[in-house]
């Protein structure tokens, strides 16, 4: 065990308890270690107490576990390597740690770390070659002023950080180091600084990657870092408030792979010498800016490039045909016009195809289509495409996500679509399509599906039956008829059902109690009936993750090469933080849903929060069920339009997240609860046009916001915001309970019969005062009864000798 110089217990949880033992009984057994990774376990700080013995131990990766404490490593005189990323550190670095002179990497990356770095032990540390900070909750100078003396610094990396300025008498210090990679950006959550590109990078020579994304860094396009760094091989600018054109300088850049300067504020054509300047680009993302004019077609002749994105600009001139050996194109939002052509389509090379928001026009063509050809993803949609689907759409392609949406796409639907048992992600919506779904789609493994705003008709027979992967199944604004069929509660992975502006019929299945994700369901604007299921009160509406990002990405280039021309072989793992993953969403899943009369898209992470119910403009019959009150989540209960009868349950009093509750066009009756108030999240309210009666509820919290228009088309109801006041009696008939009022509706029957009474022996005395007192009108009413008697008479003798004829 004395002889062992290299020892590797990553990724080892059954057997690290007895080495901890081991460790901890015989310590100086392993006295001349000098290696030793333990990284990926599940260990505790409690670990470091073997490390008291290992005194000539150069390397410790300690990285991937759960420590939160510690400073065990701090009398490892010896030490040059140390990883201690992807822990649960937090506070400031330990003090100690300034004493490691020999220390040559650290990487404290992904931990909870506080402190300005400025006043802690890294300054120290100037044997440091290697150093890492990301994911942090440090103050880091922009300025570098902490480590302008580490003249042997060539790897830097805090990103995800809080940038600090320095005092303006820093800006022209000039560092002893020269390095080689550095990646500086702030915390999203932190305030934007506003600054120019930090004065130390004019004294930088040897860059081969540079990343100060996130910073909101203004001034134009920094050619010079180009000019003075000319091995450099990424350059990330994006996420700052660069403006100008794009001015290049002349040099060439063979060792350029990687330009970023997507979402800034520049202008101006894209560079026609772009491709002689980086001939050998391997990634080129200019999106988010303000560029005009044409896409350079030599783009097409770099072999090299794999990735293009020039989305949302102004862009009006492309030719598609010279593009075609790029894997991931990506022109949305721009200007672009014309048809498309064949060739894009037909592309071996193309994967991943973004032309949505342009102008392009016409139908797709039809081709055979040779050999096997996989689509990630094909995005065409708000365009002016139109025609029918082709034939080569399916037939011998693997498609994974397919977004056509907002077209005038027409025809039915085509049955080859049911060969596409890979996709994830269907977007048909805002066509033409007309006809019946084809009964046979039903891919195993469909996530997001949208068919809204066709004129798609007929019954949900067993479309989508085998998707139990489906957690999206809009198919609002059609035709469909029909009852919602039973075997909905099957999809146990549905988050959101949106069924609204259909010719749905019956009763709501009571399935729908069966989907535990469910999260949003809108079936209003149909013709459904029966009464509500009160085991839709048993939904949990909980904060889910349901919404499955559909993600792909590759590797950036490498700077493995350049760490092992100045450190050597990697004893830890720390190189790999290094390598810039690009990762990106296939599609933007959005959800359109109406809440506070208002209606919203939902997108992002907002969906994993939003919850409703919108169940208004059917014909649904009978009292709310007491246990709506048990969707304590919701955020939004939509039941107005319908025939529903009864009282307000007084259980929606915990509804404590509810932002938006609309119950008016009912026949809801009986006095509103005035345990209501209690909900002080409520933004929206309406019991319009019921037949409610009583007080109004006190005008507190969020009540007390509410104006007269939230309860119009009550006449029963008194109290503030409404005009009439409460007499003594309508206040004591609403502290009543319901269950000990006799008839509720709106007259008072004994009341009745009181009143009439009286008005009838009103009406016959005053009627016999007046011909009393005036002569003149009793002689004409005397001569009135008169004639009526003698015209009776005569009609009965009449009518008596008609009959007498008629007999014989």
């Amino acid at each position: 065990m004395q002889s062992i110089f290299f020892l590797n217990l990553c990724t080892i949880y059954f057997f690290m308890y007895i080495l901890y033992v081991g460790f901890q009984l015989q310590p100086m057994r392993l006295g001349k270690l000098e290696n030793l990774d333990l990284s990926s376990n599940q260990l505790n700080s409690s670990i470091l107490s073997i490390l008291s013995g290992l005194s000539s131990l150069k390397s410790l990766d300690l990285s991937y576990n759960n420590m939160v404490t510690g400073s065990g490593w701090c009398d490892l005189k010896n030490l040059k390597q140390l990883d201690l990323a992807r822990n649960n550190f937090g506070g400031s670095l330990p003090d100690c740690l300034g004493n490691l002179s020999s220390l040559q990497l650290l990487d404290v990356s992904d931990n909870q770390f506080t402190g300005n770095i400025a006043f802690g032990p890294l300054t120290n540390l100037i044997s440091l070659q290697f150093l890492s900070l990301s994911n942090n909750l440090f103050d880091v100078p922009i300025s570098m002023k902490p480590f302008l003396n580490h003249s042997s610094l060539k790897f830097f990396s805090s990103e995800n950080n809080r940038l600090v300025k320095e005092p303006a008498a820093f800006d022209n210090l000039i560092p002893k180091f020269q390095l080689f990679f550095f990646h500086l950006s702030s915390s999203p959550t932190s305030e934007a600084l506003n600054v120019n590109i930090p004065n130390f990078l004019y004294y930088q020579y040897n860059l081969r990657a540079l990343g100060l994304s996130h910073n909101n860094i203004t001034g134009m396009f920094p050619s010079w870092l180009l000019k003075n760094n000319t091995r450099l091989e990424q350059l990330d600018l994006s996420e700052n408030s660069f403006v100008g054109t794009l001015q290049l300088p002349d040099h060439l850049y063979p060792n350029m792979t990687e330009l970023d300067i997507s979402n800034n504020n520049m202008n101006g054509h894209i560079p026609k010498d772009i491709c002689l300047i980086f001939p050998n680009l391997h990634t080129l993302r200019m999106a988010k800016n303000g560029f005009t004019g044409c896409i350079p077609s030599c783009l097409g002749n770099i072999s090299s490039l794999s990735v293009l994105d020039l989305s949302n600009n102004q862009l009006s001139t492309v030719k598609l045909e010279q593009l075609t050996t790029i894997w991931f194109l990506k022109l949305s939002n721009n200007n672009l016009s014309g048809q498309i052509p064949t060739s894009v389509f037909n592309s071996s090379t193309s994967q991943f195809l973004y032309l949505s928001g342009n102008n392009f026009w016409g139908q797709l063509s039809d081709f055979p289509l040779y050999g096997w050809k996989v689509w990630s993803v094909l995005d065409l949609s708000n365009n002016q495409l139109s025609g029918i689907l082709p034939r080569w759409f399916v037939n011998s392609t693997q498609i994974t996500a397919v977004d056509l949406s907002k077209n005038h796409f027409n025809g039915p639907i085509p049955k080859d679509f049911c060969k596409l048992d890979q996709l994830l992600y269907l977007d048909l919506s805002e066509n033409n399509f007309t006809g019946y779904i084809p009964s046979c789609f039903s891919p195993p493994s469909l996530i997001h599906m949208h068919l809204s705003k066709n004129r798609l008709s007929g019954p949900l027979t067993y479309d989508f039956y085998n998707s139990s992967s489906l957690v999206t199944m809009d198919l609002r604004d059609n035709n469909f008829t029909g009852s919602i069929p039973n075997w909905i509660g099957n999809l146990s992975s549905l988050s959101v059902l949106l069924l609204r502006a259909n010719h749905f019929d019956g009763e709501l299945p009571v399935q729908l109690c069966l989907l535990e994700q469910l999260r949003i369901l809108d079936v209003s604007q149909n013709q459904l009936s029966g009464p509500l299921p009160s085991c839709l009160g048993n939904l949990t509406f909980m904060e889910s993750s349901t919404f499955v990002s559909l993600n792909a990405g590759f590797q950036s280039t490498s700077i493995k090469e350049v760490y092992y021309e100045t450190m050597g072989p990697p004893l830890v793992d720390s190189v790999l933080s290094l390598e810039n993953d690009f990762w990106f969403n296939f599609t933007e899943e959005v959800i359109e849903f109406t809440t506070k009369n208002m209606y919203y898209g939902y997108k992002g992470k907002v969906l994993n929060y939003m919850s409703g119910i919108d169940l208004s403009n059917n014909n649904f019959v009978g009292a709310i069920p007491s246990e709506f009150g048990n969707l304590s989540e919701i955020l939004s209960l939509n039941l107005s339009h319908n025939n529903l009868i009864g009282c307000i349950p007084a259980t929606f009093s915990n509804l404590k997240h509810i932002e938006s509750l609309d119950l008016s066009y009912n026949n809801l009756n009986g006095a509103i609860p005035p345990q209501l108030t209690e909900v002080t999240t409520l933004e929206v309210f309406s019991v319009t046009h019921n037949n409610l009666s009583g007080k109004t509820p006190e005008r507190k919290y969020q009540f007390g916001t509410f104006d007269e228009s939230c309860y119009e088309g009550n006449p029963f109801l008194c109290g503030p915001p409404l005009p009439n006041n409460c007499s003594k009696e309508a206040v004591l008939s609403q502290s009543v309970p319901n269950d000990e009022q006799g008839y509720d509706g709106f007259i008072d029957m004994e009341f009745f019969y009181i009143s009439f009474g009286v008005c009838y022996i009103v009406v016959v005395m005053t009627i016999a005062a007046v011909l009393y007192i005036n002569p003149y009108w009793r002689r004409r009413w005397l001569y009135f009864i008169e004639d009526c008697i003698d015209t009776c008479y005569y009609f009965v003798v009449a009518s008596f000798c008609k009959f007498s004829n008629f007999r014989r």
